[in-house]
């Protein structure tokens, strides 16, 4: 694909990686990255991803309409919400772990209450992104939706 299609990112990142010209060795053609991917997802790792960032690649890859878009972005926010209880959820838990093995001896109580937490946690985020998924589902029609599982499914979208 021609640099000019390239988007800001990618080439800056291809520049970063390969030079100007790409003449170092693994920088031929095919390690170029060709357009810009969503590395953050759903429910994936990360840290502080706002809402614009995959609003604007599912805008461009799905072909989105005013309507579709509004929905989609306060879907997203309460998802992005969801998701940051849960790394709330996480850092105690793992104070939570600490404390228990600080101690002289092992306190398993305050284990087990740390544990059950980061089950429930999981449990409201699994929640939060099935009721996501399905409120997605509802505003797409039937090709968006096809387009939507294939990045899935690809991994170019994480859950």
């Amino acid at each position: 694909m021609h640099p000019a299609f390239w988007s800001w990112r990618a080439a800056r990142r291809a520049f970063a990686k390969c030079g100007p010209f790409g003449g170092w060795p693994g920088c031929g053609p095919g390690n170029r990255p060709q357009e810009e991917e969503y590395e953050g997802g759903f429910g994936g790792g990360g840290g502080g991803l706002g809402v614009r960032r995959p609003l604007r690649f599912l805008v461009h890859k799905l072909g989105l309409d005013e309507r579709q878009i509004t929905e989609l972005a306060r879907i997203l926010n309460e998802l992005k919400t969801e998701r940051a209880q849960a790394e709330v959820d996480r850092q105690r838990t793992i104070a939570s772990f600490a404390d228990a093995l600080s101690g002289d001896a092992f306190d398993a109580a305050k284990a087990a209450e740390a544990g059950e937490l980061r089950v429930k946690s999981a449990e409201r985020l699994r929640d939060g992104v099935t009721k996501a998924l399905q409120q997605i589902h509802g505003i797409l029609n039937a090709d968006q939706r096809v387009r939507l599982a294939y990045l899935i499914r690809t991994g170019t979208l994480v859950l």
